[in-house]
Formats: structure tokens, sequence, C-alpha cells
């Protein structure tokens, strides 16, 4: 494999892992504000409840990470089994 095509893999396998962690991390946030500040009021959330979404969102990915290992590449975080 040359330098091109290993630069193209990497570059391949990051794009993969970042769409995913970004598309899995915003659907947890979203998740995270309707719990913290209720489904029928989510856009006047409280200090509090924007710091108990963020808090729901990083241990769902902290989560989501972990399982991860067992599904993809146990060197990477993301599930997709290439990476």
């Amino acid at each position: 494999m040359t330098n091109t095509q290993s630069l193209l893999k990497t570059g391949k396998n990051y794009a993969l892992d970042l769409v995913e962690r970004v598309l899995a991390t915003f659907l947890v946030a979203a998740a995270g504000i309707a719990v913290a500040a209720g489904p029928a009021d989510m856009f006047s959330a409280s200090f509090w409840q924007t710091v108990g979404a963020a808090g729901i969102a990083a241990v769902a990915s902290l989560i989501k990470g972990v399982i991860a290992k067992t599904v993809g590449d146990p060197q990477s975080a993301s599930a997709a089994p290439r990476v």
C-alpha cells in the first residue's frame, strides 16, 4: 500500500468515525435536553437543566464508546467494524 493509499484510508476512517460521533452526540444531546427540560418546554431550560442535559450527553457518549469496542475495532471508539 502506497503512502497516498494509506493516507486516503486513514482520512476515510477518520471521516466515518467523526460523522458517527457527531450524529450520536447530537441525538444524545437532543434526548438529554428533552428529558431535562421536558418535551413541552424544551426552549426555556434553566442553567441546571442545561448542565443536566450536558451530563446526560456525556455519560451516554461514554457508554456508547465503551460498547462500541465490542462491536467495532477494539482500538477505536467507533461502532463501525472497518474503523
